[in-house]
């Protein structure tokens, strides 16, 4: 056997180990969940609110219930109390949601439980960190977004969040402006908050199709069975569709952070959902098809006179070929080509959040690439002005010594 081959073999080896070991983290992390909140059910305390905390004032509420911002009264320490009522909360969701933030948030842009858990007659409640500032949707302006600086503090803090909490063997589910609280007024300290839908990667569960731009273009097969199911409920039928049921993966999340990306650059959602229905999807898909047709041809050699340019020179004469669809106006090459990798529509092609470091630090904006473009313009004038400003000084002082 040549050793090219051996080597090979024991490289493939190791891949498959160590992918097996993820695997095995993976789910050890999940079955650890379920022990924590085996154990925590045994020694969940009953209390009452008003002995134990000072209400201060309503944070939010939804459909899981309130968060209200308190302050214990003998710690006096500040504190985000989570109500969920107990009526339309199973003690299973709520233990997991508490465990998970408690025991795997430890990156610093999660928020992360405080070890206070308890219930009352009519609720069950958990202390976590308190976003005092609001969320992210309340400084999101309509049609504008967020100074671009902003945008790329904010998903770099989520990036990391993201893909540590993939480490773990965890996908989020719910990434969302409003599931993103700030730490300060300039969003120079951000937390995704929420883990209510968060479940072990692997794990199977239905697909539910909802009308979002953050809901995944893989989910569209269960808004056909939702229409199936009302024709057939409709025309009086018993017949019950089947449901379909999907794998919970860090592709989900990747989605997301994609169309937040557009929503805080924009203002604005780059279609209302992502099925073959809405047209500014079906326009956003028909480009990407595109694309991913000239990079193919650029992998099979078909594109000659790439190969020594730069990779923003490449990115600008792909956009001149293909421009994106009208509702991606305004934004540089470099965010584009973030956004095709992290909107792919295909799951297992889709990019990781981590991608997302890497396209830190250029232009996002087109307004921002012509400010910078004059900016360097300028400074190359001024450079040359001194260049030529001191070749006529050293032109004179060799006048002066005699030298001509």
């Amino acid at each position: 056997m040549s050793a090219v081959k051996c080597n090979t073999q024991v490289l493939k080896r190791t891949f498959l180990c160590t992918k097996g070991l993820i695997y095995q983290l993976k789910a050890a992390a999940a079955q650890e969940l379920d022990e924590l909140c085996f154990l925590s059910a045994q020694s969940m305390p009953n209390l009452k609110v008003s002995e134990h905390f000072r209400m201060v004032k309503l944070l939010g509420e939804g459909s899981y219930g309130k968060v209200m911002l308190a302050v214990h009264r003998k710690r006096g320490t500040p504190m985000a109390l989570k109500f969920f009522p107990r009526q339309s909360t199973s003690l299973t969701s709520f233990l997991r949601e508490y465990n998970l933030s408690l025991s795997y948030c430890t990156h610093p842009s999660l928020t992360r439980a405080l070890g206070i858990f308890f219930s009352t007659p009519s609720y069950y409640v958990f202390a976590q960190q308190a976003g005092l500032y609001g969320d992210l949707y309340s400084v999101i302006v309509s049609e504008a977004g967020v100074n671009e600086d902003c945008v790329q503090r904010v998903m770099s803090q989520l990036s990391g969040a993201v893909t540590h909490l993939h480490s773990l063997g965890f996908v989020h589910r719910d990434i969302k402006p409003e599931n993103i609280f700030l730490c300060d007024s300039s969003c120079r300290w951000v937390k995704l908050g929420d883990f209510g839908l968060a479940r072990a990667i692997g794990t199977t569960v239905r697909a539910v199709w909802y009308e979002s731009p953050f809901c995944t273009p893989e989910v569209e097969p269960a808004k056909e069975a939702e229409k199936e199911m009302e024709r057939r409920q409709n025309e009086g039928t018993e017949e019950e569709v089947e449901d379909i049921w999907i794998s919970v993966e860090p592709c989900i999340d990747s989605w997301a952070l994609g169309v937040l990306v557009y929503c805080l650059l924009t203002g604005c959602f780059p279609w209302e959902e992502s099925t073959h229905d809405d047209r500014g999807y079906r326009k956003y898909k028909e480009w990407f098809d595109r694309e991913a047709e000239r990079d193919e041809k650029m992998r099979d050699g078909e594109w000659r006179g790439e190969e020594d340019a730069d990779d923003y020179i490449i990115m600008e004469r792909k956009q001149r070929d293909n421009p994106p669809p009208s509702q991606f106006e305004g934004l540089s090459p470099l965010v584009m080509t973030l956004l095709k990798e992290l909107l792919h529509p295909e799951p297992k092609h889709r990019g990781s959040p981590e991608e997302i470091l890497s396209y830190l630090g250029g232009p996002w904006l087109m307004e921002t690439e012509r400010e910078e473009k004059r900016k360097a313009e300028e400074a190359e004038k001024e450079a040359r002005k001194m260049r030529e400003r001191g070749g006529v000084e050293e032109e004179l002082l060799r006048e002066g010594r005699g030298e001509r």
